[in-house]
Order: structure tokens, then sequence, then C-alpha cells
């Protein structure tokens, strides 16, 4: 966001004030008609020894030449005249406006704007742009109270309020206005959503920094939902996990979950985090999750290093053992499961299936268990269930059981979560699409 800085605005010579072409002064007077003559308002002119200091071909041609001293001292001269007239006055600070845009001198250019929008000698359609000029000016200088102002000024008076709403938004930010900031935003991104587009990444971010700062929890995490909705990048899904894992309210009986979702949605996670998902597993009966979880660490190459190196490896070579033996004697648990008098067992051990990528087999044991039910977590079981459809690439099936899990336990953040990862954007989601 601090690198948003608004390009110079390049007002086209002609519009700032190389055009213009001043009434020369003159005797020459309509004769037929002398009392109209006296009555009529006189017309705006430059009288002539002004005329030629800043005769506007003259100017030209030194701008063209980069001649920008020799203008600043007629602009200079001019200005000593004494008893200038209102117009004369608006002449001068256009041309220094020119010679001001030319030569980067924004203090000139801040200068001779204010002088020029105050004069109220500028056409209807050309004042809003040289408010916003102004208004830009003030911006690049770092002045936001003052951004703010010309920039309210420019909505009130321009055909195209909301053209300068972005940098209104930024302007509230960088002055410390977090609630105005938060107040421009939620219309801008509601507006793009309303519209079928992904709000800009920028509006999130500034969305969910003006929340933070003012430690509006709610609209935070709302916003870092967004985040990982249009854009799921690691920090992201990172910030938005650890928060709902630190609610009082979460449940550290779904802890393995919460890896298996971050696991899913991270290109990289922590070394702690592959260990314990790893433990867990292990003491859940999954020795491949296991294994398929120290597997990745090891390969993301933040385990096996470091003072833990010997413990990771431990750990792998553990779930490294019991991954084999499950494949070995898995099949013999088939029938103990089916002649328990709840599902648990056949929606573990076809769990267990979904881990090592029998997809077709493990969901179906386990549909067949949560058929049978009895069971003590019929929540966790179709929690799973949701989860083994999302690894098969079942989209479908996994969005219509996650929209039935509720608790405060965790279980409806874990859902929702889920159905963010699984509707993510199309290039992302093809990173993760599961083998065939």
């Amino acid at each position: 966001m601090h690198q948003f800085r608004l390009a110079r605005i390049s007002l086209i010579l002609a519009a700032l004030g190389l055009n213009i072409a001043p009434a020369l002064l003159t005797t020459a007077h309509a004769q037929a008609k002398p009392d109209a003559a006296a009555t009529a308002p006189k017309p705006d002119m430059v009288r002539p020894d002004l005329f030629k200091l800043l005769d506007p071909t003259v100017i030209k041609e030194l701008m063209a030449a980069k001649k920008y001293a020799d203008v600043q001292e007629k602009v200079t001269k001019a200005d000593a005249f004494a008893d200038k007239t209102p117009y004369e006055n608006y002449v001068i600070d256009r041309m220094r406006l020119a010679l001001a845009s030319s030569t980067n001198d924004d203090a000139m250019a801040i200068k001779a704007l204010e002088s020029v929008i105050a004069s109220g000698r500028l056409p209807k359609t050309d004042q809003a742009d040289f408010i916003q000029a102004l208004a830009n000016y003030h911006y690049n200088a770092k002045n936001y109270p003052k951004t703010i102002e010309w920039l309210k000024r420019y909505q009130k008076e321009s055909a195209t309020p909301l053209k300068v709403r972005p940098t209104l938004i930024r302007a509230y930010y960088l002055s410390g206005d977090y609630a105005s900031a938060k107040t421009e935003l939620l219309p801008v991104i509601a507006e793009a959503r309303q519209a079928g587009k992904a709000p800009e990444l920028e509006d999130l971010r500034l969305l969910a920094s003006s929340a933070s700062k003012l430690k509006d929890n709610a609209a935070y995490v709302e916003t870092m939902e967004q985040l990982v909705a249009f854009y799921p990048a690691d920090d992201f899904w990172t910030d938005l996990l650890n928060r709902m894992q630190s609610k009082p309210t979460f449940n550290t009986r779904l802890q393995l979950d919460a890896y298996r979702l971050e696991n899913a949605a991270l290109k990289t996670m922590a070394p702690e985090e592959y260990n314990e998902m790893a433990e867990l597993a292990l003491i859940a009966g999954f020795p491949t999750e296991a294994k398929k979880a120290m597997d990745a660490g090891f390969a993301a190459g933040v385990l096996g290093t470091g003072s833990n190196a010997a413990k990771h490896k431990q750990v792998r070579d553990k779930a490294t053992k019991g991954a084999a033996d499950d494949a070995k004697n898995i099949a013999g648990g088939e029938a103990a499961a089916a002649k328990a008098k709840d599902g648990t067992g056949l929606v573990n051990l076809g769990y267990a299936y979904v881990t090592m990528d029998q997809f077709d087999k493990g969901i179906a044991l386990m549909e067949k268990g949560i058929a049978k039910g009895g069971m003590k977590r019929p929540d966790e079981a179709n929690l799973h269930l949701g989860v083994a459809y999302a690894k098969a690439g079942r989209k479908a099936d996994a969005l219509k059981v996650f929209q039935g899990l509720k608790g405060d336990d965790g279980m409806t953040d874990l859902a929702k979560y889920w159905t963010l990862w699984l509707n993510r954007p199309a290039e992302a989601a093809a990173v993760a699409a599961p083998a065939k």
C-alpha cells in the first residue's frame, strides 16, 4: 500500500496555460453605439507591457527548448508588476503552473493550482480536473489532510465523484483515519462482488489492516476470509487458521482436522506443524497420513535440519513403518468393522484407505459407516467424509457435506474454510488437483 504513488498529473501544456491568448489592450472600440460600449463589461485583458513578457508564442518556444530559467525570469518580472488585475494574476498563475509542471517543482505547482482554482475563472469542465491535480500533488507530498480536503471538494463539484475514491481511501488510511477508510472500502468491495468480480487485492489488504487497527476482529476475519477466497496465499491462510484455532471455543480434539485443512491450503507449513500433524495422525491410527505429512516437510526442506533433525527422523521412521504395516494388514480389519454395532470402525477404516489414495473404496466404507450410525461424534465422521470427497476431487459432494456441519467448537469454521478452499480460483485449484 505504501507503494501507491500517484503519477504526476500530466496536464497538457495547453490545459495549463500555454494556449492562453490574453487579450491585448487596444484603443480600437466600436464607435457606432458609444453608450452601449460605455456600459458593456470590459473584457479580460493583459496590459501590453505585461503581454510582452507572457507572449504565448515566445513562452512556447522557450518551453520547447527547455529554457526554463528564461521562462521563470519572465514570470517573475510579470509578477512584479504593480496593480495587477485579477485576470492578469490568473494568466501569470497559469504560466507558473505550466513551468512548475515541466520542472517538477511541486511546491510551485501547488501554490499556482490553489490560485488558479480560487480565481473562479476556470471553465466548469476544467475546474474538477484542476482540483484533482491539486489533491494528487498533496498526496505525493504526503499531506494527507489536504489531500482529503481537495478530494472531497472534487466529489462535490465533479460529475464523476467515484473517480477519486481509491486515492481518498488511501489518504484516509495514511492519515490514520482508519474508520473512514473502512467505511469507504466496504462498498468498493461489495460492488466488486455484486458484479461477479474479485475485489482488488490492495483494497482487501487495506480493509484488513484498517479493521485490525480499529480492533474490529469480526471485520478483520471476514476480510481474511475474502482474501483466502480470492487470493489464497500461504500468509493469508496461516493468519486465518491461526485465528480459528486461537478461539476460546476451539476444541483441541479437532487439531488434526485443522492441520489437514492447513496442509491442503498451504504450499508449505511450519516444521513443527508437519511434525505435530504426523504425531496426531499416528495417535488417531492413520500412519500413512503421518508419513505423507513428514515426507512433505522433508521435501519442503523444513524438516530434518537443525536441533530437531533427529526427532524429525524418528517420527518419520515410525510413520513409514506404520504405513507399511497398515498397507499389509488393512484389509483384515474390514470384517470386524462391518460387524461392529456402530459405524465408527467403518468410517475410520474408510478414511485410512483415503489416506492411501484409494478413494473409491475408502469413501464407500465411510458412507456405509455413517449410514449405520450409532457414532458418538457423527459430525466429525461427516467432516472426514467431506475431506475425503475433497481429496478425491468430488467437489459437489464435499460442498454438500460441509454445508450441513455446524458447531462453535471449530466445526463451523472448518466447514466454511474447506468450502473456501474448494471454491478457490481455478488456477490455484489446478495446482492442487488430485492425481488420477
